[in-house]
């Protein structure tokens, strides 16, 4: 495959949630290392004395703007149906603005049923509120007169309007059979979970083509992929982070919405790239070569407690790898 890979980045320090600095400091960090992109996801109602939520990852995204040059500023799940049109679009082309035009808008529907109660929406409306809401936001970016007509308001123009042109790339995280076909439709590319086995994900682009094909729509070359990343050539260090990360595995089986849920056991490799420099490059050519990969979202989701230096080192041999690939 000539298309180079492109490579992205989730924050591997978690506490750095509530620390502009500390998370700054971790976009920096892959910059420097020639990554294309830094990512956070949304996140509501973790618990009272927790910093995981992340509530408003374009808040944080703008202090890591003010500290970064070039890498990209992406979303993995900002989730429309919460949010009133003109306001997320308000938002989104600020962030723009303020960057340079670096955002990467990653946009979901959600799906727990709290997190819907909690912020009065309708969950069985919200695949027609999300695609509503982000046609309404698309015809803001472009200069054109929104009007409310349910209130008989007088139309209104956004300003700021976001320095890239149509409007930032948006990118879709989608669950479930539905999820997909919509994202087909609208012709945007497809953000694969880090929970998704191989097989699933082999399955659910052929659903996202069928859809883009029966609505006579030609989808983007973007084929982007979060995926668990851990690159070391300590044979006993990767025999106990294999570890983790199996136990981890079953845990998130069981927690996740029911989607994404499989018949029977996933291995480990089906989702996570765990091992040796060379074991990781095979890994992602297949990636590639089976289900046309141009893009990977580097996270830690299902290994535990690693150092730091050890996270970093990971990282560093990822990108070595990317520039052999």
């Amino acid at each position: 495959m000539s298309t180079r890979l492109h490579l992205g980045a989730a924050p591997w320090r978690s506490a750095s949630l509530s620390n502009a600095r500390e998370l700054s400091d971790q976009a920096v960090f892959v910059e420097r290392l020639g990554y294309e992109s830094f990512w956070l996801p949304e996140s509501h109602f973790t618990g009272a004395g927790r910093d995981g939520a992340i509530p408003d990852p374009l808040m944080l995204l703008a202090s890591v703007a003010s500290r970064t040059e070039r890498i990209r500023l992406g979303t993995t799940s900002f989730l429309l149906p919460l949010r009133h049109p003109l306001q997320a679009a308000e938002q989104v082309a600020v962030l723009d603005r303020l960057s340079s035009g670096r955002v990467i808008l990653g946009v979901g529907r959600g799906y727990r049923a709290d997190l819907f109660s909690a912020f009065g929406v309708s969950r069985k409306d919200k695949r027609q509120i999300f695609e509503a809401v982000l046609e309404t936001m698309k015809q803001a970016w472009a200069g054109e007169p929104v009007t409310d007509e349910e209130e008989d308001a007088p139309p209104v123009v956004l300003s700021p309007l976001p320095i890239q042109k149509p409007h930032p790339p948006i990118w879709v995280a989608a669950f479930g059979p539905k999820a997909l076909r919509q994202s087909g439709t609208l012709a945007l590319p497809y953000l694969a979970s880090p929970i998704e086995p191989f097989e699933t994900l082999r399955e659910n682009y052929a659903r996202q083509r069928e859809a883009a094909e029966e609505a006579d729509q030609d989808l983007p070359p973007e084929v982007p992929m979060m995926r668990t990343v851990f690159v070391s050539d300590d044979k006993a260090r990767l025999e106990s982070v294999r570890a983790q990360a199996e136990v981890q595995a079953r845990r998130l089986a069981r927690g996740r919405p029911s989607t994404l849920r499989t018949g029977g056991e996933v291995e480990l490799d089906d989702w996570a790239l765990i091992g040796s420099s060379e074991q990781v490059a095979e890994m992602i050519q297949r990636y590639r070569d089976e289900l046309g990969m141009t893009h990977i979202v580097a996270t830690r989701l299902g290994i535990g407690d690693l150092e730091t230096a050890e996270l970093e080192s990971s990282l560093e041999q990822l990108a070595a790898l990317a520039d052999e690939l």
